[in-house]
């Protein structure tokens, strides 16, 4: 796990222009470390939202795999650990029953 201070130092302004935040910074640690560019904004929304020690407790379960769909993984064990909560299907109940 890098520091914050090790990622700072390793900003470039002129190249990473819309990182300004610490929590943007994790956000693309997180999405180099789970090798998905395409949702870089997903995980910043997770760093800026959800808890910082969760969220490195699903990463390193992540490393420590040997999965093939570490963005995947992920997503999964945050579910397991009940930090996001899935959406749960409506079921219509039928009221007109005679």
């Amino acid at each position: 796990m890098q520091s914050v201070s090790d990622i700072l130092k390793k900003f470039n302004p002129t190249e990473d222009r819309y990182v300004s935040r610490e929590f943007q910074a994790f956000g693309m640690y997180l999405t180099d470390k789970l090798g998905d560019p395409t949702r870089k904004g997903l995980y910043m929304r997770f760093a800026k939202t959800l808890p910082r020690p969760a969220l490195e407790k699903a990463l390193k379960f992540v490393v420590d795999s040997n999965a093939r769909n570490k963005a995947a993984l992920f997503m999964w064990k945050l579910k397991e650990m009940g930090i996001l909560k899935s959406k749960a299907t409506k079921t219509t109940s039928n009221t007109n029953d005679k």
